[in-house]
């Protein structure tokens, strides 16, 4: 089985929502739309699924086109981040209800009803009804109805947003076990870059309606194609700063160094450098690193880190740095970056060199 959009766009009253995309989802994989609000990631479902007819294009499953097809005739489960259950119906009841329209037997539903309740650890609760559950039962109900289905395409629609921390953990590592052998295709949709690297599988990064890369989860966090895919995949966002490459030189804003790691070999002229928060050091790291001297403009502190904001030149930059740290703001601060961890781009945006260091992140 395959879900395949074939130069797939749409477009309201003129504005164009989804660019057009070509893409295919093979059966039994966990795809991760990544991108930020309004991207286009709901936007994308709603084609999969066909409540939204695409303005140009084709969605083809198993090589079949579907794209007129209505969406009850397609075998879509969909879970949503507002998760919905029927508050009348007991927890058994809510997780058969699909099965019961299809038209299945008895015994099959029970079958699947306690085995999808197994799965998620909600038998001690099939007799209760929805709201005398927790939030994060009353997800995991949600999600029991989308996999007794036995749906060919699973979307999930940011459907762990709600849930408490320790919940979101739970699931993130329970999800792609769960749904990994059901042999459908599952598309789950997220705003952070670090659910999906939890996720695994596929991510396709979006960017105001457009696709900008597809492919396994570590290859595009760690070979972004340019600069729009490195600040998606990444939170907080990827650090930039002017390079210019001279006779053997680098300058990185008003520090200049050696052309070495990602700048070696490259041909004189202007580029962008990309380094991830983790990067950016309150101390130097190694002979080789670069010190700029910013403006201290923010600290977060998020327990065991710091998130430390530097105004440098016309960019904001943000370094998350281990332990607590106690700055004064507005005051000139040094900060340090190996440039073995960087990235650089050209100026049209698109990767033209990575360091080993960068790429191994």
């Amino acid at each position: 089985m395959a879900l395949t959009l074939d130069g797939v766009s749409k477009s309201v009253n003129g504005q164009v929502h989804v660019h057009p995309i070509d893409l295919t989802l093979e059966a039994g994989t966990m795809n991760v739309l990544l991108g930020p609000t309004l991207s286009g990631k709901t936007s994308l479902m709603r084609l999969m699924a066909g409540l939204d007819a695409p303005t140009k294009g084709r969605i083809l499953w198993n090589g079949e086109d579907v794209t007129g097809q209505r969406v009850q005739d397609r075998g879509v489960a969909m879970v949503y981040q507002q998760f919905i259950n029927y508050p009348s119906m007991t927890v058994y009841d809510n997780v058969a209800s699909p099965m019961r329209l299809l038209g299945k037997s008895k015994g099959e539903i029970d079958a699947a009803v306690r085995r999808a309740a197994d799965l998620m650890r909600l038998t001690p609760f099939l007799d209760r009804k929805p709201l005398e559950l927790s939030g994060g039962q009353q997800q995991r109900c949600a999600l029991a109805r989308a996999l007794v289905k036995d749906a060919g395409l699973v979307l999930l629609d940011e459907p762990l947003a709600n849930l408490d921390y320790k919940l979101r953990e739970e699931l993130r590592a329970e999800i792609p076990n769960i749904f990994r052998e059901a042999g459908s295709v599952f598309v789950y949709a997220t705003t952070e870059p670090e659910e999906a690297l939890l996720l695994g599988g596929n991510v396709a990064t979006l960017w105001e309606g457009r696709v900008t890369q597809f492919g396994r989860t570590p290859d595009v966090y760690r070979q972004p194609v340019d600069a729009t895919t490195a600040r998606v995949f990444s939170d907080p966002p990827m650090n930039f700063v002017d390079v210019t490459v001279r006779g053997g030189t680098a300058r990185f804003g008003d520090v200049e160094a050696p052309a070495t790691a990602a700048t070696a070999g490259l041909a004189d002229g202007t580029y962008l450098a990309g380094f991830r928060p983790n990067h950016l050091t309150l101390e130097a790291a190694g002979p080789d690193a670069l010190t700029f001297t910013g403006t201290l403009a923010v600290t977060e502190i998020t327990g065991s880190e710091t998130f430390v904001h530097v105004d440098y030149g016309d960019r904001r930059w943000v370094g998350l740095i281990h332990g607590v740290r106690n700055l004064p703001l507005g005051r000139p601060i040094p900060v340090h970056l190996d440039p073995a961890h960087a990235y650089v781009f050209a100026e049209g945006g698109a990767l033209v060199a990575a360091a080993p260091y960068a790429a191994a992140a």
